[in-house]
Formats: structure tokens, C-alpha cells, sequence
């Protein structure tokens, strides 16, 4: 279709979840206490980070970071998908919905590559133990979340560019609860196929080359685990890694599913149930991984709360 015949895109329609109208209250008041949860649970974990000097290490440092990139996720989409559930859908500007397609990506692509830097650290820290301080210090550890976001901020860039310069078919209505890249691309009147080779580049280095890097590196501390004589070393070398790992499965796995996989293999239904997935209880899940299966948080948390009761009790 030609783009002469196009009027400007003021807004975009997102129908949200409007076939589940009649239990709208109950999904509404079921996701803000996930959002509250969330929000919650990240910032107790960051906020252990800052305050417990033992946690003052490359790989809490990336926690803390992760947390962040969660809670980025989680309000951005969130909040709007909770008024989409009140009105049974609703309207988001042409700039609101570039503003959540470009914090989505960000916090998207940030996180890939922080889930990369924690393997690394995980693997010079027990495949290279005498070394890790030396390799793995703090202003290692803030240029690897530097250029993280970085990176994140020029690939989400270009892909906007391209994205948000098609033309889109009337009425503009988006079957999806937030301005995800796969919805806008199937609403676009115009050539896709650029879009679609630039979506599959960037997916290169954001997922394909993070993801046989962390294979990778676990094939190796593997086998430096299994090659360690003692028991409980090698029990307290995989507990380390196991949360990462679960994060990293989780996230990955979703990530996969949806846009490795061409999006006519999916209903619409199931592409939201995916995106709800990674957007919503992933962020819930991470911080709980990390607190139940580490020791050295869970000792963080508990000298925070009893800072707490004591502070209370002199008030």
C-alpha cells in the first residue's frame, strides 16, 4: 500500500485482554499485587546490595543491576496493562507506544547481556579462582554493565527507527496488552521484510551468541564441579551457579519461544500468555530465586529487618 494514501499515526488501540471482561476485577487486583510483589521484592534485594558490605562483589553488583532492568520491565508494561484490564482495552499515544516499545527493549536487551556478565563472573570464579579478584574487580564489573546498556541503547535505537517508520493500517488497533515488535509489525500496511531481516540480526548478539556464551561457560564449570574431590565443595561451587541458572533458563526459554520461532506458529492468546511470562512473573520470580537459594542475601536480609525492629522500637 502506498504510504501517500496514509494519514499520521496519532495513537494506537491495545485490546489488552477485553475477552476476559467479566473477571476483569479479579485479574486486576491478581496483577497489582504481583506488581506490588515485585516491586517489593527487587528493591529489598538491591537495597541489601548497597547496604551489606559483603555483598559488595561483582556478582551482587550485577544483581542489584538486574533487579533494576526487572523493575524497568515490569513498570513499563504493568501499569498500563492494568488500565487495558479496568476499560476492557484502550488508546496509548503514537509517542507512548514508541516510549514502551524503546524502555522494553532496553530493559530487555540489558538484561540478556547482564545474565552474560554473571556467567562469566560465575565461570572465572570457579574455573580461574586465583585469579578472579585480579580479573573480576568492581570497575570490571561497572564497565560490563556499562556497555551492557549501552549496547542495549543502540540496538533498540536502530530497531525503533526502522519499526516506527513503517505505516500502519486503520484502525490501529493492536491485539496485545503492551507495543510489543511482533503486533506492530503484523499491523503495518507496508513492506515488512526489512524490518523482519533486522529484527533476525539483532537477535544474533541480544540472544544467539549471550546464550552459547553461557553454555559455553557452563560446560566448563561443570566440569571444574565434577572434577572437585570434595562433596561439599562441589555442592557450594553448584550453588552458586544454580540460580543463575534457573533465571537464565526461564528468561531465555520465553525469549526463544516467542521470536525464535516465527510468530505464525503461535495464537494470539498464546503470545501473550508468553509475553506475560517474561514480563510479569519473571521479574516476580528472579529476586526470589536468588534470596532462597543464597546464603550470603538471606544473612543480608535478616540484619536489615533487625535493623529495622530496633529502629522502630527507639521511635
Amino acid at each position: 500500500m502506498s504510504g501517500k494514501n496514509q494519514t499520521p499515526v496519532t495513537e494506537f488501540h491495545l485490546l489488552g485482554f477485553g475477552e476476559l471482561h467479566s473477571v476483569k476485577f479479579i485479574l486486576f487486583f491478581f496483577f497489582l499485587i504481583i506488581y506490588l510483589t515485585t516491586l517489593f521484592g527487587n528493591f529489598l534485594l538491591i537495597m541489601a546490595v548497597v547496604v551489606e558490605h559483603k555483598l559488595h562483589s561483582p556478582m551482587y553488583v550485577f544483581l542489584s543491576f538486574l533487579s533494576f532492568s526487572d523493575i524497568l520491565i515490569i513498570t513499563n508494561v504493568l501499569l498500563n496493562m492494568l488500565r487495558l484490564l479496568l476499560s476492557g482495552g484502550g488508546n496509548i499515544s503514537y509517542g507512548g507506544c514508541v516510549i514502551q516499545f524503546c524502555i522494553f527493549g532496553l530493559s530487555g536487551m540489558a538484561e540478556c547481556f547482564l545474565l552474560t556478565a554473571m556467567s562469566y563472573d560465575r565461570y572465572v570464579a570457579i574455573c580461574n579462582p586465583l585469579h578472579y579478584t585480579s580479573i573480576m574487580n568492581l570497575w570490571m564489573c561497572f564497565y560490563l554493565v556499562l556497555s551492557s546498556w549501552l549496547l542495549g541503547i543502540v540496538l533498540v535505537s536502530s530497531t525503533a527507527i526502522l519499526v516506527f517508520s513503517l505505516y500502519f493500517c486503520k484502525p490501529h488497533t493492536i491485539n496485545h496488552f503492551f507495543c510489543d515488535i511482533l503486533p506492530l509489525v503484523e499491523l503495518s500496511c507496508s513492506d515488512t521484510s526489512l524490518v523482519e531481516m533486522e529484527i533476525l540480526l539483532v537477535s544474533i548478539p541480544v540472544a544467539l551468541l549471550p546464550l552459547l556464551f553461557i553454555v559455553a561457560t557452563y560446560i566448563s564449570i561443570l566440569h571444574s564441579i565434577l572434577s572437585i574431590s570434595s562433596t561439599i565443595g562441589r555442592q557450594k561451587a553448584f550453588s552458586t551457579c544454580s540460580s543463575h541458572l534457573s533465571v537464565v533458563s526461564s528468561y531465555y526459554g520465553t525469549q526463544l519461544g516467542l521470536y525464535m520461532v516465527p510468530s505464525k506458529g503461535h495464537s494470539v492468546n498464546a503470545n501473550k500468555i508468553i509475553a506475560l511470562i517474561y514480563t510479569v512473573f519473571t521479574p516476580m520470580f528472579n529476586p526470589i530465586i536468588y534470596s532462597l537459594k543464597n546464603r550470603e542475601i538471606m544473612l543480608a536480609l535478616k540484619t536489615i529487618f533487625l535493623w529495622r525492629t530496633k529502629y522502630l522500637k527507639h521511635l
